[in-house]
């Protein structure tokens, strides 16, 4: 039961990021200021995950030492003030569905860096580890491919005219048309994102242990990433103007970021972080180029190069290779506690034979 709740919400995290991705594109490219943005929609969160954190864990909630508010900090740093804030930066260079395409390394990254703290374990002489090895190179092969060939031509949108305009010259919200420079540019910069939010994934793994109150530690990533914002705002976000709210697109992506992405999404992976692991979480990525791409050849007339198609093949195939290392080596383990278990029984029906 556990297990299909596990696998579930993070179908649901996945449509929330696809619903955000876009919504955030249309509100950037309309004027909103990234951090004003990232100001308001976490503390959206922290007055939502305030009063719950407080009243239902607060006997499970541990003390707080300053040892873990500085990796709290530090996690908060890593997955909303860098890894939000370079991840904008990106895409306003491209078109949604490339950003979501390139979330797919994330998987790999961030098995990579779980191997190299001692958090995967490989073993070259076994076909999951293998299998493992291989797919992350295959994945990271895919990104490079995804973002510097562009082939030889565009595969264009049926549509005649965007459902959805985000520009005021009523052309499509797809900067592919804006050259290769930009998209090079924004691809990197959300590669860059991307390896902040696997460092993410596994540092909120490490200080769980030590703080295993999702709520709780939830709302304080939320509290410090508001903090942090808000000091960044004081030398790039200083106009007035840039804070007032009125109701249109700025208003409802903030409020659907703070409330579903920043409180909802937040809580929904440190619960499965908790009990999965920051690599069970980060293989659903996938889905997310299929949710965004579907809506943004549908909404906004976006063209494809065929070596980004090609890209994005490559980098889901090489997941999939993770996917069944991670699979097999779960079915080996589980055979293996099997084998045990039936040789702790053995032993103890031979002791008890013996002493009578």
């Amino acid at each position: 039961m556990e297990n299909g709740a596990s696998y579930v919400a993070m179908v649901l995290v996945q449509l929330a990021y696809g619903g955000s991705t876009i919504l955030v594109k249309i509100a950037l490219e309309k004027g909103l200021n990234q951090l004003v943005f990232m100001v308001y929609r976490h503390l959206i969160a922290v007055l939502l995950l305030g009063p719950f954190a407080y009243v239902l864990e607060r006997k499970q909630r541990p003390s707080l030492s300053f040892k873990v508010i500085a990796k709290i900090f530090m996690l908060s740093s890593l997955g909303t003030t860098i890894h939000l804030n370079v991840y904008y930066a990106g895409l306003a260079y491209t078109s949604a569905t490339v950003a979501s395409a390139l979330s797919n390394v994330v998987p790999c990254l961030t098995f990579l860096i779980a191997v190299m703290l001692g958090m995967e374990k490989l073993s070259i002489k076994n076909a999951s580890s293998q299998a493992k090895i291989v797919g992350a190179l295959i994945c990271v092969g895919g990104s490079l491919t995804f973002t510097f060939w562009k082939g030889g031509y565009l595969i264009r949108s049926l549509l005649k005219r965007p459902l959805i305009s985000v520009h005021d010259t009523g052309q499509a919200s797809d900067v592919l048309t804006n050259g290769k420079e930009d998209w090079i540019k924004g691809s990197l910069l959300i590669l860059i994102s991307h390896i902040a939010w696997s460092a993410w994934l596994i540092l909120q793994a490490v200080i769980y242990k030590a703080y295993p109150a999702p709520l709780s530690l939830t709302a304080l990533i939320c509290f410090f990433a508001s903090l942090q914002s808000s000091v960044l705002s004081l030398f790039f976000a200083r106009n007035r103007s840039l804070w007032k709210l009125e109701a249109n697109v700025h208003l409802w992506t903030i409020i659907y970021s703070g409330v579903v992405i920043s409180s909802l999404v937040y809580y929904l992976q440190t619960w499965c972080i908790s009990r999965k692991g920051p690599v069970f979480t980060a293989m659903f990525s996938p889905s997310l180029l299929v949710i965004v791409g579907i809506f943004s050849a549908v909404a906004f007339k976006e063209q494809f190069h065929l070596g980004s198609l090609i890209g994005a093949v490559i980098i889901v195939l090489g997941l999939y290779f993770v996917l069944w290392g991670k699979r097999k080596e779960s079915l080996d383990n589980a055979q293996l506690e099997n084998q045990k278990g039936v040789a702790d029984c053995n032993t103890q029906e031979i002791s008890v034979t013996t002493v009578e």
